[in-house]
Parts: structure tokens; sequence; C-alpha cells
């Protein structure tokens, strides 16, 4: 049976209405508070009655709708077992089903960015809450109360086991990007291309996200369900909740362009003036993927804090490296949004590369430092 399913939300955090246009049922998945007029507008003009207002975890970039739904429909408030939240009617446990007009809708328990993270799971669809972004936004930070990021390492492997045409439906977006299927996912995110438990949490703990706390006000705010913002700072529309997003808020909307294996192979044997930026993890530089020649090294979510080493760079050509290519689109938009204008990333990153059968080193003795400001900066 098809269903009535529309994204709400016209700025980054994304509320998703699923309704039956047949019995009028309809729940609000993720509901800010900013937008509870819009939302009953909505249900008033398709004529629905609100069931459920269900939030995928309890947020700390927004003030969560869900309790005022309550105060205004009498609808339920769903969230997970483990929901601190005090006004939740519901609570579900993972393998829990739901039916919306005879369609099921699979309950999945995704903790790591929160202890109570869960994902909604649909024939076609899963709405992954902060469990999982799309693309170079990653997924949500795990620095928060609650959060943990070996757990969230454990809940991405779940995610992984998905139906490849599954459709992801993130909790955040920021940079416009489409929904886009488990595959696409598995291929660009940098959170689903870490390697082990122990190498996930290694990237997360090196992204160094910065302070957060206004974040745990609201935190604080949304388990208390408050019905009004009241004198709390929120930024408007910040990407805070993204682990890379936290780190790259300068990031450009601009798709940087791309070098494939074999052009980047030619010009090296050309002697063409380039720097090779590798953003990897130090523990990948000499794993089995190895590394380019003479390559710089700084890991994607120190390029911000170490832009000063890479200003002697401004006019050369760079090429950003990474295991696939999901944290070199990271890193490549964020020099591009700093003015560097001759970024390219590597298409498929070192695993292309090694897929193509072309030559790596695994020493780190070719890793070149930073320049001085009189260092010459040809490679």
């Amino acid at each position: 049976m098809d269903l009535i399913f529309e994204q709400l939300n016209p700025r980054g955090c994304k509320t998703y209405l699923i309704a039956s246009a047949r019995t009028g049922e309809a729940w609000l998945v993720d509901p800010v508070l900013d937008y509870i007029e819009e939302y009953m507008d909505v249900l008033e003009s398709c004529k629905l009655k609100l069931a459920f207002a269900i939030d995928t975890h309890t947020h700390a970039d927004h003030i969560s709708g869900s309790p005022k739904l309550t105060d205004i429909t009498g609808c339920a408030y769903l969230m997970h077992d483990t929901a601190q939240p005090k006004q939740v009617t519901d609570k579900v446990g993972d393998g829990t089903q739901l039916y919306l007009d005879g369609e099921l809708v699979h309950v999945m328990h995704t903790p790591g960015h929160t202890g109570d993270s869960l994902c909604l799971v649909m024939p076609d669809k899963i709405l992954t809450g902060d469990t999982l972004f799309l693309d170079e936004g990653g997924a949500g930070r795990d620095d928060l109360p609650g959060g943990d990021a070996a757990v969230h390492w454990e809940s991405l492997q779940r995610l992984r086991e998905l139906h490849d045409n599954v459709v992801v439906y993130p909790g955040h977006d920021y940079r416009n990007r489409r929904p886009s299927t488990m595959r696409e996912q598995k291929l660009r995110n940098p959170f689903f291309n870490t390697g082990s438990q122990t190498d996930y949490i290694r990237f997360v703990d090196e992204l160094k996200l910065g302070p957060a706390d206004w974040m745990k006000e609201v935190l604080k705010a949304n388990v208390h369900c408050t019905r009004e913002r009241g004198g709390l700072h929120i930024p408007a529309d910040a990407s805070a909740c993204e682990s890379l997003g936290a780190t790259a808020a300068c990031a450009s909307f601009a798709e940087p362009a791309e070098v494939t294996a074999h052009e980047l192979r030619q010009r090296l044997d050309a002697k063409d003036s380039l720097v090779l930026l590798d953003v990897r993890e130090s523990s990948e530089l000499a794993s089995e993927l190895g590394h380019l020649g003479e390559i710089r090294h700084i890991p994607v979510g120190a390029i911000v804090q170490r832009l000063l080493e890479l200003k002697p760079y401004a006019e050369q050509e760079i090429i950003v490296i990474c295991k696939m290519g999901g944290r070199s689109r990271s890193a490549a938009k964020i020099l591009l949004s700093e003015g560097f204008p001759h970024v390219k990333v590597l298409t498929g990153g070192m695993l292309a590369w090694n897929n193509a059968g072309l030559p790596v080193r695994r020493s780190t003795s070719s890793i070149l430092s930073p320049p001085s400001s009189s260092t010459p900066v040809s490679t």
C-alpha cells in the first residue's frame, strides 16, 4: 500500500510525515518545536489525524516539538525504551514492529550518537535519525552525554547489513544532499569506511569536535520536555550534530573536481607540480593500502585547525586522498571555501589506486613535513 511520505522542514533539521491517505492516520518523525504551526496546517489540509510524534533520539541541536504536539492533538509520544524525556507515552525496543495501515515499520535500536537512538526501517527506506547522515555529512557526533563511539560503530555495522537499495533519510542535512541508497552510502560515507572498531574510535577521537556546552543545555531541555525555547542559545541552522560538519561548517557547497588513479599516475610520471594531501588517519598510512610518495598528511578532522600549514600551497594544484573518496571530498570542500582554487580529489581513493595495480609506499619516511614560509612547495 502506498503511504504519504514527505519531508516537511525548510532547513537542516528534518521532520518526516508518514501517513495513510485511506485511514487518515499520521506520524511525525523528529518534529521541531519551531515548525508546530506548519505541521498543524499540513495535517488539517490533508485531513490527517496525528497518531504518533516520534523522536529518533533525544536531540541536542533543537527543541523537540513532540511534547507540544501531544498537548495539541492528544497523540502518543514514542521513543526507545532507554529514552529519558519525561512525557514519552510509548516506549519501544529493538525489533518492535509498528504498523501504519498495514505497512510494517521495523524499529532498530542504533545507539552511539545517543544511548536511545533508533532507526525506523521500512521496505524501501530507512529514517536514520543521527545514526547516519549522507555522504561527507558522516554521522552524529559521539562526544555528547550518552554518546559512545564503540557502540556507534556496532550500530553502523547493523546498517551495513541492510539491503543495498534501501534509501537513507537522515535526521539532518545542511548541504542540500539528496537521499540516496545504502549502497551509495557504503561507498561515499566516510563513517562506513574507517576500518575496525578500534580504527573508528580513533577516527572519531581525532576529529576533535570542539565545545558543545550549548548542546548539553538543549539535551537537558528536551529531557524535561520543554514547550518553549526560552533563553536557550541555539545557533541558526548550524551543522553541529554532524561529526564532520562540526569541524567543517565553512565547507563549500561546490563539488570538487576529480582525478582518476590512472590520470594521477600519468601526471606524477610527467613530473607535474602537484601537492598530494592524504587526509586519512595516521594508522592507515602504513596499512595494506599504503600511501603515495611524498604526501602531506593532515587528518580530515584537523584540516580547519591546520589551514595555515597549507597556505603556502594556495595557488598550487592540491590532490586530496583518502581511502575511498568520502573524507577527501569533505576536506576538498573546506579548502575550496577557504580560498584554495585548485583542489581535486582522487576518485575512489587509495582503494581505486590499489585496484589499478599502481605502486604504494608503507614507510612514513616519505611523508613531507609542513613547510615554513620560506620553504619551496613544489613536489
